[in-house]
């Protein structure tokens, strides 16, 4: 199986998924999808995930089969798992209820009741 792209070849920009066909029928979606957060990250990090998941969270085999340190794989961890929470970013309730707001989806009233 082929592995998609997530990023541009040439500018380096995040890839968005346009089309989605299924491979058993004619059914086809299309819009403006973002990959989810473990496909953003790069191919060696989604190794690391992997392997991390397979060994059951064991950095003492994280670092066996990696050969490095503890120190080391708690870095990469660390890094990776802000990367992610940097991709997770979601507006809090009252962050959407005054998007909402904004777009004009709701009233003020609606705001205010639905804010407090």
């Amino acid at each position: 199986m082929a592995i998609a792209p997530t990023r541009c070849t040439n500018s380096d920009k995040p890839l968005k998924i346009q089309r989605l066909a299924c491979p058993d029928d004619d059914t086809i979606i299309e819009g403006s999808f973002d990959f989810p957060p473990l496909a953003r990250l790069g191919l060696e990090d989604q190794i690391f995930v992997t392997a991390f998941l397979r060994h059951h969270g064991s950095i003492r085999r994280m670092e066996a089969e990696f050969s490095t340190s503890y120190p080391t794989i708690k870095k990469r961890l660390h890094r990776i798992v802000r990367e992610l929470d940097s991709q997770l970013d979601a507006p809090t309730p009252n962050q959407a209820v005054l998007e909402r707001l904004s777009k004009g989806e709701i009233s003020v009233d609606e705001a205010l009741r639905l804010l407090q």
